[in-house]
């Protein structure tokens, strides 16, 4: 079935929304939070355990699928959702923040992104239609653009120069996008400049795409700064498609952001801060390794 997205309620008090996401694996039940499986796996859980939490759709990533176990081998084994053993939707990252986090090991173009990798030095070159063809050989519901991520901080020119190379991209990877049931996202720039936030939303709009998402938060800027971004750029996305906040976050991040009207959410926050022993409470955050709650 091919990607469908029905807004149904919209609250009153604030710009909140619920809504139903038509993917081929399945609907999913909107605003939603998508728990992070970056190599294929949401770590120390299976998929059974995953479902039972009330998770309906899981994250993965194009680059670290990309170099291991490579994007071909998975799909000669059946597809991700196969090779993961997960029947429901799959958002998968273009790869663009990893390639950001590479640092020194990366070289970006006007074509793309020289990088090599951090598992074994040897050289990669990431265009915007490499990645849409291995998300399509991966075989996600949805795929996202290729973007550049604004580090922060970042002068004007620098984040000019950058959301002009991400409206690019986004063009070719539309242009590449040859599977019809996947979904694409485009991803809505323009680091901590509102200004060109709003300049990104007017050019990436009329390329046309199934969703949108607002990226390059959580890299460091302040949370108030975050706030601003979602609480001003997420009204003028199309009301009618899903709008995704990348990175994000915290159960407080995640009540404001689906306060501003967001529908889909990723981080690895709950997943990893599960593993190192932290509670999240209404009250304080309890880390139940220490001494203190030892038999409680």
């Amino acid at each position: 079935m091919p990607f469908q997205f029905d807004l149904l309620k919209k609250d009153t008090g604030s710009s909140a929304r619920l809504g139903e996401m038509i993917t081929p694996h399945g609907m999913v039940n909107t605003p939603a939070f998508m728990p992070v499986g970056t190599q294929g796996t949401v770590k120390s859980l299976i998929p059974e355990q995953i479902k039972s939490c009330g998770s309906q759709i899981i994250l993965s990533n194009t680059y670290h699928l990309y170099l291991r176990p490579g994007h071909e081998t998975i799909k000669k084994l059946g597809g991700l959702h196969k090779f993961m053993n997960w029947t429901g939707p799959i958002l998968t990252d273009s790869g663009g923040f990893q390639v950001y986090s590479l640092g020194a090991l990366r070289k970006i173009t006007d074509d793309g992104v020289i990088f090599r990798s951090h598992i074994d030095g040897s050289k990669h070159f990431l265009t915007p239609q490499k990645a849409v063809a291995i998300q399509e050989a991966l075989g996600s519901d949805i795929m996202m653009c290729l973007d550049e991520c604004t580090p922060y901080p970042a002068t004007l020119l620098e984040t000019q120069k950058s959301l002009a190379l991400t409206v690019r991209w986004a063009k070719l990877c539309k242009e590449a996008k040859i599977n019809t049931e996947q979904a694409i996202f485009g991803i809505v720039q323009g680091g901590t400049y509102l200004d060109l936030r709003k300049q990104a939303v007017e050019e990436i709009i009329p390329i046309g795409f199934d969703g949108y998402a607002l990226g390059g938060v959580s890299v460091g800027e302040p949370k108030e700064i975050m706030y601003a971004v979602a609480e001003t750029i997420t009204p003028l996305l199309p009301e009618d498609k899903p709008r995704y906040l990348m990175g994000v976050g915290t159960p407080e991040d995640i009540v404001f952001a689906v306060s501003c009207g967001i529908d889909l959410l990723d981080c690895v926050i709950p997943t990893r801060c599960a593993r190192h022993g932290l509670l999240f409470t209404n009250s304080e955050k309890i880390v139940i390794k220490k001494r203190p709650m030892a038999g409680r």
